[in-house]
């Protein structure tokens, strides 16, 4: 009796194919950097603004988790937290308020530049917010991107007390649309331009996410800042 010939493997299901498929996937990621403050140093690679979700976990809201001991004080145990607001459909950024800060400026979309460098507001205009135009519009299902100087040669600029904005603090979006994306603040981190975690700032979001960037740490003349810092926040209303 002649051994029956074992059936090979499809093409797309072997191990190399599979290998492959993976490394393929992780150089084609797309890489996004900052140059803010005015000068040269970039943000580490990046991706930003994608609106599908890799599963990560979204920032818990302040108090806790479920249950009473993560409840707020003060709440009742009957009572349920509000609902998130319903994402908004697409609409260009126009203005962006901080007011615990005192911030109220016109928005510019930004776009990649060589190298794949996201770009910043003119120089000149040191009072301008970028917001990056290829990922979400405020409201909008993902993690948006906006960046501001600190400082220029003609002294503070937009986003110079950023890193004093406060864990709670609102940001608000103005849309092309008239409607507002209305922002709250998770934490505010530094992190160094050489250790930047990419994928913590950038990740894709299953809810509207706000990332808010500009340069901090150290300053040196050849280099620029040393340092990033991050505003993390989440869409909580709409209006």
């Amino acid at each position: 009796m002649v051994p029956r010939r074992r059936a090979r493997r499809p093409w797309y299901r072997t191990r190399v194919f599979r290998l492959t498929r993976t490394a393929v996937l992780a150089v084609v990621l797309v890489t996004v950097g900052v140059r803010c403050g005015g000068h040269d140093a970039p943000v580490a690679p990046a991706r930003a603004g994608e609106a599908a979700s890799d599963g990560a976990p979204a920032d818990p809201a302040p108090g806790g988790g479920a249950g009473e001991r993560g409840r707020t004080p003060g709440r009742k145990a009957s009572e349920r937290p509000e609902p998130p607001p319903r994402p908004l459909p697409r609409s260009p950024a126009t203005t962006l308020r901080v007011p615990s800060l005192g911030i109220e400026a016109p928005i510019v979309p930004l776009r990649l530049g060589p190298g794949r460098h996201l770009g910043t507001p003119p120089l000149d205009k040191p009072k301008l917010v970028g917001w990056y135009a290829g990922g979400p519009s405020p409201g909008e299902r993902g993690t948006a991107v906006a960046v501001g100087h600190r400082d220029t040669k003609t002294g503070p600029a937009v986003f110079a007390g950023l890193a004093r904005v406060p864990r709670g603090a609102r940001i608000e979006a103005r849309r092309a649309d008239g409607r507002t994306a209305v922002y709250t603040v998770d934490r505010v981190r530094v992190f160094d331009k050489a250790t930047f975690p990419d994928k913590e700032v950038y990740g894709p979001s299953k809810r509207p996410e706000l990332r808010v960037l500009t340069c901090g740490g150290l300053f040196r003349r050849a280099t620029g800042y040393t340092s990033n810092v991050v505003v993390f926040a989440h869409l909580t209303a709409t209006r």
